[in-house]
């Protein structure tokens, strides 16, 4: 018996491929199976399911809150719905810092769950050792370089990172260890345009902003902020391309009034019993 084996249109090597070509890589989180179709069907060359799952969808107040057993089930319900583009899931804080061992455990979970790569944040010799045995072990490994959200307690706060060239030297050296270690895309969070375009040129895997200007060979967004859907706070480096907090709102509002006033559900939206079981339905309850 034949099995039929699907390859997703999106790997790594469109990553590779389009870095050499000058084609942008276009990048957006996603965390339910309906949103990725959707993202899929646009044409969106990379869905990453990001722990920023947990301040937009769980209500956590930071991404440090997110578990291992909360990415498998996010990653499980985005790789359903994205037949074609390639699927990142991030680590979460503490999934690959204890041991190389566990580390490669849990990305392997996130791979099991319809993964195809996986995201980590820096570039310590320890964290090398994990990419270097992640990409033996057959996971494919981007990492993350800047404003690393992990380290939010160590960096002070959500600032710039790479405002000197002293420390946009030390980012790229960063980027240049990830890329021997066998990562094959970086993102770069938060880094001024220059420095982001500089460590762009100086590397032969892809590099993807958020908040680090035009010169990427890619970019991703939290999709939540390009929906509108997240309004408790909107980074300077988003852009909103909806409305949905005023479309959601609006379509509850009316469905409230409709109910309230007896106009839902009108005759199309409801059922009815045939004439000879309605008749039989008010013989029974003379009886």
């Amino acid at each position: 018996m034949s099995v039929e084996v699907k390859f997703k249109d999106v790997t790594i090597n469109t990553f590779y491929k389009k870095k050499k070509d000058k084609q942008k890589i276009t990048m957006l989180t996603a965390y339910d199976c309906s949103t990725a179709k959707y993202f899929d069907e646009a044409g969106v060359d990379s869905i990453l399911v990001g722990d920023s799952l947990g301040m937009v969808i769980l209500g956590y107040d930071s991404t440090t809150k997110v578990t291992m057993t909360d990415m498998k089930v996010f990653t499980a319900a985005v790789a359903r719905g994205a037949n074609r583009c390639l699927v990142v899931a991030d680590m979460p804080f503490m999934s690959y810092h204890s041991s190389v061992e566990d580390a490669v455990k849990n990305a392997g979970d996130l791979i099991r769950s319809g993964a195809s790569a996986v995201k980590l944040e820096g570039a310590t010799d320890y964290i090398l050792s994990v990419v270097k045995r992640c990409v033996e072990s057959g996971i494919p490994v981007v990492g993350h370089l800047g404003f690393t959200p992990q380290y939010l307690n160590v960096l002070g706060g959500y600032k710039v990172q790479g405002k000197s060239a002293e420390n946009t030297m030390f980012i790229l050296e960063q980027a240049k260890k990830l890329q021997k270690a066998g990562a094959f895309a970086v993102v770069l969070e938060m880094v001024p345009e220059e420095s982001a375009k500089l460590i762009t040129e100086n590397l032969d895997i892809a590099t993807i902003g958020i908040g680090a200007g035009r010169f990427t060979d890619g970019q991703v967004l939290v999709a939540d902020d390009i929906l509108g859907k997240f309004s408790e706070f909107k980074p300077k480096f988003a852009r909103r391309y909806a409305n949905l907090k005023d479309i959601i709102t609006q379509a509850a509002a009316s469905y409230i009034d409709d109910v309230n006033l007896g106009k839902f559900p009108d005759e199309t939206e409801i059922f009815h019993l045939s004439e000879e079981a309605n008749q039989e339905l008010k013989e029974l309850i003379k009886n």
